[in-house]
């Protein structure tokens, strides 16, 4: 496709401009160099890019102008935890763990792997850890002393 000399114009303003990324200043060139009548492998070599990446800077140009030759959204940030999996965590910190389980208190990990096994809401136990620093629980610090369940015999000597 042709260029006609109002693209021409806007490539080059484009191209020159302190007021775009490096990046939109490239495609603007390639672009204006495939204007020119040069070959593609030769663009490329100007460019430092592949052959590939002309032929997508020149279709997005010629499907969407000059909007074509800006950064592409990438993907969104990951999906945030619900508010209701984070009172999950605070209320089942909060209780004791399961008889069962044979815990005194919960750790990071053992709470975030019963989430897991249980309730099938998965966090890491880094998650865990943080909700436990924002909201100061301290379940290893429960307020009251549990006697181990293993006996321990010790002899003192008489000194």
């Amino acid at each position: 496709m042709e260029l006609s000399s109002e693209q021409i114009a806007d490539l080059r303003e484009l191209a020159n401009s302190r007021h775009v990324s490096a990046d939109v200043a490239l495609r603007a060139r390639i672009v204006l160099w495939s204007g020119e009548g040069r070959r593609r492998k030769d663009v490329a070599e100007l460019a430092v890019v592949s052959p590939v990446t002309v032929d997508r800077c020149k279709r997005r140009y010629f499907a969407y102008g000059l909007a074509g030759l800006e950064e592409k959204r990438r993907g969104g940030p990951r999906d945030q935890v619900p508010p209701r999996t984070r009172g999950r965590v605070i209320a089942l910190t909060k209780t004791s763990p399961p008889a069962d389980s044979g815990l005194s208190h919960w750790s990071t990990r053992t709470l975030a792997a019963h989430l897991k096994r249980r309730e099938g809401i998965s966090v890491s136990w880094h998650y865990v850890a943080r909700i436990w620093r924002e909201e100061n629980l301290k379940p290893y610090r429960s307020g009251t002393s549990k006697i181990s369940k293993t006996r321990r015999s010790r002899t003192r000597s008489p000194t």
